[in-house]
């Protein structure tokens, strides 16, 4: 069981890999800044897949049923994620790519936190330790990037961009607690149909007023449509599997095996970008990957949520009443008489 989550969780940080390296090759290359047109690529994906399937549904699972009960909170959720999305990739054009790594580390805690209060679950002393140790993971994998001179690249505001990555990492933590709720109570095709339906509408809103100009500049050739239609499947994979994942798992385990995703753009980026190796990436790997495997080697409890202070009728209830009426009814009949 820990070798397939650890396999899955590796799958999902290779997806995450690929739309970094696809985008950071925009970037650089061909000066191309679009994060929610990218975004609004992989929602309309979601939407022809995963709403279509929710259209042709039949009874409560039906697409209409489903907007007529909860449309509001899908209009939320969908939020959530899209801004989450927005946010970090905004963040990098204010901040260092060091303070990056590590403030969105945040979503973590805030994770557990919601984790607790919503889905009631429980952790013990051992998954805590765990946690630290892929934290002290992620430091080691930003002393690597101080060390390469890889934090240099910030912009004016830091101090804009480090709340941006709070707000998107906490903003990341609501939508995978209601991921994992979604996915374990109804279903993952409600989940992928309804993001996708409402990211496809927020996000096309977004970019029509954020971004307009610069998808207007854009050259277009077929190096650039490749990178989108990479950037788009790569994402798309990650939505489609993340459910399974989170499924068999929880959402605070998927976010511990996501943390290598940096590492693998950064051994991409060794031969594609031209960055200095430091033996403290392997380094910061392994302990992250430790930690990991801590996780998942103990499951986690769910509490049952608070009951109502009314006792519940039971059978033995009931019996034990029917006998007590018939010890009273020779007397209740002689005072008749």
């Amino acid at each position: 069981h820990i070798l397939k989550t650890i396999a899955l969780g590796q799958m999902l940080s290779l997806c995450i890999c690929g739309t970094a390296i696809s985008s950071q090759y925009l970037a650089e290359k061909y000066k191309v800044n679009t994060p929610m047109l990218q975004s609004f690529i992989n929602y309309c994906l979601l939407f022809i897949v995963y709403t279509m399937m929710l259209a042709f549904q039949s009874g409560s699972d039906n697409l209409l049923d489903i907007l007529k009960r909860k449309w509001w909170k899908y209009i939320l959720l969908g939020l959530a994620d899209v801004e989450a999305n927005y946010l970090i990739v905004k963040a990098y054009q204010y901040t260092t790519l060091t303070s990056v790594q590590l403030l969105d580390c945040f979503g973590i805690p805030v994770l557990m936190a919601l984790s607790w209060f919503v889905l009631y679950a429980r952790y013990r002393v051992i998954h805590f330790i765990a946690v630290a140790v892929c934290l002290l993971g992620v430091g080691t994998m930003v002393g690597a990037d101080i060390l390469a001179g890889r934090e240099d690249n910030s912009g004016s505001g830091v101090l804009i961009g480090d709340i941006l990555v709070l707000l998107g990492a906490s903003l990341y933590a609501v939508s995978n607690v209601c991921e994992e709720y979604i996915v374990k109570k109804l279903s993952r095709q409600e989940f992928l149909g309804m993001v996708g339906l409402f990211g496809t509408i927020i996000s096309g809103i977004q970019l029509l007023i954020v971004e307009y100009e610069d998808i207007a500049s854009i050259h277009w050739d077929w190096k650039v449509a490749l990178l989108f239609v990479a950037f788009a499947l790569c994402m798309f994979c990650l939505y489609s599997f993340m459910p399974l994942v989170i499924k068999v798992t929880s959402a605070t385990s998927v976010n511990l095996g996501i943390l290598t995703a940096d590492l693998y753009s950064l051994f991409f980026g060794l031969f594609l970008f031209g960055y200095k190796f430091s033996g403290l990436y392997i380094l910061s790997f392994t302990i992250i990957m430790v930690g990991f495997v801590l996780y998942c080697s103990t499951p986690t409890r769910t509490a049952e949520p608070a009951e109502s202070s009314v006792p519940p009728v039971t059978i033995i209830g009931i019996d034990n009443l029917g006998l007590k009426l018939e010890e009273n009814l020779p007397e209740t009949h002689s005072e008749v008489l």
